[in-house]
Formats: structure tokens, sequence, C-alpha cells
């Protein structure tokens, strides 16, 4: 570890940090929602150190308090991250070396790990940047998770703070960016009206679910035409 922090210069180590400081902040607001909503002290920090899967663990305890089935809130929580297929081809390199360097490089594998990674050209800079980043919001995320649960077993509102609004908040900062490619709005939309549509008509977990195909859905009818414009 300590010839990972030396392969990272300042600014890279100084992103890293903030990224950490700002994942411990929706580490808080997610213990305390979970507990809040009526899940046991132990269950966000569980989850947490298990999963380490912010969007999987707010969708899971945001179905199952709304009275959703828990078996459609893992499922939910598992389509969520099977972007992590495609995450491990592209820092494969990075994960680590052996069985277990493995095991602990995948578990590591996080949006903010994988976008550290690979903005790095240089191998030597790339795993230190992914197991840095890695390592660095696994540590922050549960020790807020930590704090946010005892938070939320002594407030008896946690929406009256908004903290029900910071991890939804997080999301859209993290999607709009991408929306600006018009290759990426109809999958989005089509989700979108989806959700909408259904959430009337089915129980909690269930228009998620259907969302999350009616993106993959999207994405794929999308993908032919794009690739015959490129030939």
């Amino acid at each position: 570890m300590r010839s990972i922090w030396r392969t990272l210069d300042r600014g890279l180590a100084r992103d890293i940090g903030l990224v950490c400081l700002a994942d411990t902040l929706v580490g808080v607001s997610y213990g305390a929602i979970a507990v809040g909503s009526g899940f046991p002290l132990w269950a966000p920090m569980l989850l947490s150190l298990l999963v380490f899967a912010g969007a999987s663990q707010f969708m899971f305890v945001g179905i199952v308090a709304s009275g959703g089935n828990p078996l459609a809130a893992v499922a939910a929580g598992l389509l969520v991250n099977a972007r992590h297929v495609p995450f491990g081809f592209a820092v494969g390199d990075a994960l680590g070396r052996g069985l277990l360097g493995r095991l602990a490089g995948s578990h590591l594998m996080i949006d903010e790990s994988v976008a550290f990674a690979l903005t790095q050209r240089d191998a030597a800079r790339r795993r230190a940047a992914y197991w840095a980043c890695g390592a660095g919001l696994f540590v922050c995320w549960n020790l807020g998770v930590v704090v946010g649960a005892f938070a939320g077993s002594a407030i008896s509102d946690t929406d009256a703070f908004g903290l029900d609004a910071a991890f939804p908040a997080v999301l859209l900062a993290l999607v709009l960016p991408s929306l600006k490619d018009r290759a990426s709005r109809l999958p989005v939309l089509i989700g979108v009206v989806v959700a909408l549509a259904a959430t009337p008509l089915l129980p909690a977990g269930l228009p998620v679910l259907l969302a999350l195909v009616g993106v993959v859905a999207g994405a794929a009818a999308k993908e032919p035409k794009s690739l015959e414009g490129a030939h």
C-alpha cells in the first residue's frame, strides 16, 4: 500500500480524497435512512461491508422500506451491478495478482475506482489509482454508514433533514453528463416512462426492475443503428 501512495501524484491523491469525503457524507445519509426506515442498526453496516455498492444498497433499502419484496430488491441490485462485468474487463490488469488479490480487488470495484483507473495511461499509476480510490472509499463509506446508522437511531424523522435526497442528487449529477450523448437519451427515456407508468400498478420494487429492463432494451435497440452508422 505504501508503494501505491508513492506512485500517486499530489493532484490525483487530492481528487481521490475529495471523492472519499463526498462518499462519506452519502454513507452517513444511507446509514441514517436505513435505520430510520426501520432496519436494525447492524443491517446497513453488514450490507456495506459485504455488498459495498451504494446504488444497490440504497435501492434495496428503498424497495424494502416501501413494502416491496426483498427478492425484488435483490434482483434490482444485481441488475444495477451487472455493469461490473464490463468494468472487470476494462481494469482487469489493476485488480491484483493471485486469487485472494483479485477477489479483494473485485470487491473494491465501484464506479469511482474504475473511473480513476481508466484515466491513467501508465499501468503502475492505473493500479495505484484503482487501489487507492477503492480502499479509501471502502474505509470512508463504512465509517460514514456507522455514523449515519447511530444518527438514524436517534433521529425520528430523517426526511426532515433532507437526507433522503442526498444519494438521488449524487446519481443525478453522475447521469446528467452522459445525457449529452444522443445515444444515451433513448434508453434513459424508456426507463423513465416504464417506471412512471408501472408505479401505480405494480408493487414496490417491480417498477424499478421493469425500468432497468427497458433501459437495457433501449440500449440494445440503439446499438445496431450505431454500428451501421460506423460502417
